[in-house]
């Protein structure tokens, strides 16, 4: 049976709005689909660095025993834009942006990040961004190989300066503390023998931890810390009130 033309343009003219619906129904219920949370995640725990970048971990413990070494800690998280200047760009820019290891003092602050290459190098671009960005931040940048280690007059004096410390060993000083805190113990527990029976301050301790943390808590200290968005543009102090 022949149908006339202008029936079948009256169908595809009717058809396509259902068309179109029927597009747009598979689109959302397909973008559901990518934002719903797994029931089973396909994921496996691996270790943060690779067998060259842990020789260099073992070295930097070594060299900055009196620093703390950080992992693949991204620059966002140790610099902050200046007043003024467009946050958001700044952050796409430097959203995929990390060094291997990161030195930093006891307070937080970084005095210099080091750089494993992998089996490709480190790409020209990515090395001249790290180069110019922490420069300008008084932030000393070293690339170094497994096996390949400057000394450690050198590297400490480029992160450190001239006037850098001598080299403090960690784990003498963890022994000499861990040995004081074990004598303090002693003591304590000594005198707590020898305590008078109905003594004033007896089961005080732990009511009064227990009042502490409970403030601690109740000041949103311990919840806000963890409750930044995007700490590139956060402020530093986590307190909720300044101090006077």
């Amino acid at each position: 049976m022949n149908i006339p033309l202008f029936v079948l343009g009256l169908l595809m003219v009717a058809s396509f709005p259902a068309g179109i619906f029927f597009s747009l129904w598979w689109s959302r219920r397909s973008d559901r689909n990518q934002r719903r949370m797994p029931t089973y995640w396909p994921l496996d725990p691996r270790r943060m660095v690779n067998s060259d970048e842990r020789k260099v971990w073992r070295w930097l413990e070594r060299t900055f025993a009196d620093h703390h070494i950080m992992v693949k800690t991204p620059v966002t998280r140790f610099t902050i834009p200046r007043s003024g200047e467009d946050n958001a760009r700044l952050y796409q820019l430097l959203g995929g942006v990390y060094c291997t290891f990161t030195v930093c003092r006891d307070d937080g602050q970084v005095v210099g990040c080091v750089d494993v290459p992998g089996s490709r190098g480190i790409s020209r671009v990515n090395r001249q961004i790290k180069l110019t960005l922490l420069s300008q931040c008084g932030i000393a940048y070293w690339v170094v190989k497994a096996g390949d280690f400057p000394t450690a007059a050198e590297i400490r004096i480029e992160f450190l300066g001239e006037d850098a410390p001598p080299l403090v060993d960690r784990r003498w000083n963890e022994a000499v503390v861990s040995q004081a805190q074990q004598k303090l113990r002693s003591v304590v527990e000594r005198r707590r023998h020898v305590r008078p029976a109905g003594h004033p301050h007896d089961g005080a301790d732990s009511g009064l931890d227990a009042d502490a943390a409970g403030s601690l808590y109740d000041s949103g200290f311990a919840r806000n810390a963890w409750q930044q968005p995007n700490s590139f543009v956060a402020p530093l102090d986590s307190r909720p009130a300044s101090l006077h």
